[in-house]
């Protein structure tokens, strides 16, 4: 074992080969030690010392210094796919954001007259132009946008809520533990499958701070259900003096890119109007934008969650702002049709099919079948919406999407009924020769098409 251990290369030495030359110091060095204990343990396990040594330092460098995050093409079909980072940006927001993160902005500097300024102008404005709120406030994204409301409003105080309406979203967000993480007292009322407005009322006493509204996202009740309608439990508000806030979850400025989703509870501008008194949504699902919770409504709820010491920690960074701010100014121009997300939630079924026509003519053994996209995000939960995708038989699918994710560029798909499934709906403007390049090239080093 010591004579094997023995032909072990010293770091230093596997570091100085030429094929490391252009390779920075500290990632040859870091490469190289690991490659040498790990060859170190398999010798003791009884293994082989590898051929090439190097060759396998190299290969490390490489999965090293190769970015942890980077872009994807989604062929899924899923538009808000969580894991891919949810709504992708429009062209122009992409500038934006670069002329920001280039250099210096004026994130609390008035250029006008050199004073300090806030770092919501820019996305406050618009979001009460678009909403009819009095005050608009943004965080870095949804659940801490209900955190805030409930410690700022409702710390120590109770929130009456439906128990059908006590869920639980991705990422373990549940709405019992944000209420108590918030410092207030849960008062669940109806039963999980019904509530009324009268339950609501009967909760209603001197510890109320104020009446919860939650969007159910990704679960849905069918059958012997009832909810309050908004209007009641806004009536309901008025008389008792108790603001109500509501959680629209994936939010919605105007109507729905296609008629008919069922979105209609969704939008923020709606339930502004019906009379809530803080609406609660997110900037990076339907709204198309970046990560980002947005809180709008009445002036003096707003400004408490403003003041309140957390929102100095939960606030966007300049980045996050100027890639709303440029978001909401494409729905404030009437150009919310080319944000990059309702783009592809409204996109008409004739374009889907010739696209997935298009990549089909150029993989053998691809066809053509319909089949449903979802939104993704928490959005209409159950329901699909009709496109055509692009299927590709082949034996061991699931290697193949694997190697499909780690190419370059990085394409994920999805496997059904051992084929490889492509979606166009999710493709934007200049990745379906990329796509289709991935693809051929996987598929002929694998021979795999069946």
């Amino acid at each position: 074992m010591s004579a094997a251990l023995a032909r072990l290369p010293a770091v230093h030495a596997l570091v100085r080969d030429p094929r490391l030359a252009d390779t920075p110091h500290a990632v040859a060095v870091e490469a190289a030690r690991a490659v040498v204990a790990e060859a170190r343990a398999s010798l003791l396990a009884g293994g082989e010392l590898p051929g090439d040594l190097v060759g396998v330092v190299v290969a490390r460098v490489a999965e090293l210094r190769r970015r942890r995050l980077r872009g994807v093409i989604n062929a899924t079909g899923v538009v808000l796919h969580t894991n891919l980072g949810r709504a992708p940006f429009a062209p122009e927001v992409v500038d934006a954001v670069v002329d920001v993160a280039r250099g210096y902005a004026n994130v609390e500097l008035e250029l006008g007259d050199g004073q300090r300024g806030g770092r919501l102008r820019g996305v406050a404005e618009p979001l009460c132009a678009l909403t009819g709120a009095e005050d608009a406030i943004a965080v870095n994204n949804g659940a801490a946008a209900v955190l805030l409301v409930l410690t700022a409003l409702a710390h120590g105080r109770g929130v009456v809520v439906s128990r059908g309406e006590l869920v639980e979203i991705g990422g373990s967000f549940r709405v019992p533990d944000v209420i108590s993480a918030g410092g207030a007292c849960l008062v669940e009322v109806g039963t999980t499958n019904r509530t009324r407005a009268t339950d609501f009322e009967a909760a209603v006493d001197e510890d109320t701070a104020l009446l919860l509204r939650v969007h159910p996202s990704n679960f849905r009740q069918v059958g012997f259900t009832e909810r309050p309608d908004r209007a009641e439990l806004v009536a309901l508000a008025q008389r008792t003096g108790r603001p109500l806030v509501e959680d629209l979850g994936s939010g919605l400025l105007g109507a729905a890119p296609v008629p008919g989703m069922g979105l209609e509870d969704e939008a923020a501008d709606a339930a502004i109007r019906a009379g809530v008194d803080l609406v609660v949504f997110s900037g990076d699902k339907l709204l198309g934008g970046p990560q980002a919770g947005l809180i709008v409504g009445r002036r003096d709820l707003v400004r408490r969650c403003r003041k309140h010491p957390m929102y100095r920690a939960l606030r966007l960074d300049k980045l996050g702002l100027v890639a709303l701010e440029a978001t909401l100014r494409m729905y404030r121009e009437g150009r919310a049709d080319a944000v990059p997300t309702r783009a592809m939630l409204g996109r008409e079924p004739d374009r889907l099919r010739r696209e997935a026509e298009r990549i089909a003519r150029a993989v053998p053994g691809a066809r053509v079948r319909p089949a449903l996209s979802v939104s993704g995000g928490g959005a209409l939960p159950g329901q699909g919406l009709a496109t055509q995708v692009v299927e590709v038989p082949v034996s061991a699918a699931e290697d193949l999407a694997r190697r499909l994710r780690l190419g370059e560029p990085a394409v994920v798909v999805r496997v059904a009924r051992g084929a490889l499934v492509i979606d166009p709906r999710t493709l934007l403007d200049g990745q379906h020769e990329p796509l289709i390049s991935a693809l051929t090239r996987v598929l002929a080093d694998s021979g795999s098409r069946r």
